[in-house]
């Protein structure tokens, strides 16, 4: 299991302002959040992986289709939770802070079963994914 990811971010300010939004619904707590850096655990007490966030040193230009990072899935318990994420990123996210929808919620079937998910990008242009691995609601 990994113990913790750093990305970088152009605008640490906006940045924390996204995810802060988004973060609590995917499963996850504020860790901590200093001048230049701020972090999520998993909610509860949960093991997984933190995710750090830190501002760019160097100016570029982020692409998913580019060696490196291609996205982040959150595994969340329900699929309604997958339409929940999606209905905040619609409604509240993309019209306040940028972004895009690539997939609405549905079942992926070329992906082994259950799966069903949304995908977007964030502000930056990283794909986020929410995804159930459970038939329930």
């Amino acid at each position: 299991m990994l113990g913790h990811l750093g990305i970088n971010v152009d605008d640490l300010t906006a940045a924390k302002n996204y995810y802060d939004a988004v973060m609590p619904m995917l499963g996850f707590d504020e860790f901590f959040t200093a001048e230049d850096e701020f972090s999520y655990r998993p909610a509860d007490g949960k093991p997984g992986t933190y995710l750090f966030f830190y501002p760019s040193a160097e100016p570029s230009q982020y692409s998913r289709h580019q060696t490196g990072l291609q996205h982040l899935a959150f595994r969340v318990r329900t699929r309604s939770l997958v339409r929940d994420v999606h209905g905040l990123v619609t409604a509240t996210l993309i019209p306040q802070f940028g972004g895009e929808v690539l997939h609405r919620p549905q079942v992926f079937p070329q992906y082994p079963q259950p799966y069903f998910a949304t995908f977007w990008l964030d502000p930056r242009g990283l794909m986020l994914e929410a995804v159930c691995h459970h038939d329930r609601d």
